[in-house]
């Protein structure tokens, strides 16, 4: 990526990000050292956290509804949650990664943000997690049918999951139809930007279907 194209991404996200772009500065620094550190994020992806990693987590934030339980599943280095969280204080996230390297990242990183009051982190598997939210984000952990399976009894009747996915996003969703119909939910792929000036964000959100 260009410089041009780096200095633009930011320039976008402080005015998505107002009075919190101190607080998501913070993160993608800390993304950039401790997450490269710890293996988290690929040096080759230091260049992009901005567009790739910051506002393609942001463009959730349009479609999930005010004051929501948020579960972030398998969240890393806590992508979609953290950018969501600094985005939207209205929203309780809490942050499931059972592997113990990235949950005690998470904590630090939580710790050092000052968002422990509206972000919890739980590592466990997203099917033993054991909790209940309004919606389920995920990013980068498994194919649609197997994330559904993780993830649907995380959600409630009115609840939905929304996974961030790329170009296979309809394919994913074919290939789900089985897992889906089983569990009597219907997905769609919504394309969504965190800014009219971001790249266009492929998400599916699967939902209860009304005949269930």
């Amino acid at each position: 990526m260009s410089d041009m194209t780096q200095v633009t991404d930011d320039a976008i996200a402080e005015r998505l990000y107002g009075g919190s772009y101190k607080t998501i500065k913070r993160y993608v620094d800390i993304l950039a050292s401790c997450g490269v550190e710890w293996g988290l994020i690929g040096p080759r992806e230091v260049d992009r956290l901005w567009e790739r990693h910051i506002l393609n987590s942001a463009a959730l934030a349009s479609l999930i509804p005010q004051g929501s339980r948020v579960a972030d599943v398998g969240s890393g280095a806590g992508l979609p949650g953290i950018p969501l969280s600094i985005l939207r204080p209205d929203l309780e996230i809490t942050l499931i990664e059972p592997m113990l390297r990235r949950s005690n990242f998470l904590t630090e990183a939580v710790d050092e943000l000052d968002l422990a009051g509206r972000v919890s982190i739980v590592r466990d598997r997203a099917e033993d997690a054991g909790i209940s939210a309004d919606v389920v984000v995920s990013r980068a952990v498994a194919k649609l049918g197997t994330l559904v399976g993780w993830t649907a009894g995380l959600f409630g009747q009115n609840g939905c999951l929304l996974a961030l996915k790329g170009q296979s996003a309809e394919e994913e969703v074919v290939k789900a139809k089985k897992e889906l119909s089983k569990r009597h939910l219907s997905a769609e792929v919504l394309l969504v930007r965190a800014d009219p000036s971001s790249e266009v964000t492929r998400a599916v959100r699967v939902c209860r279907s009304e005949n269930a």
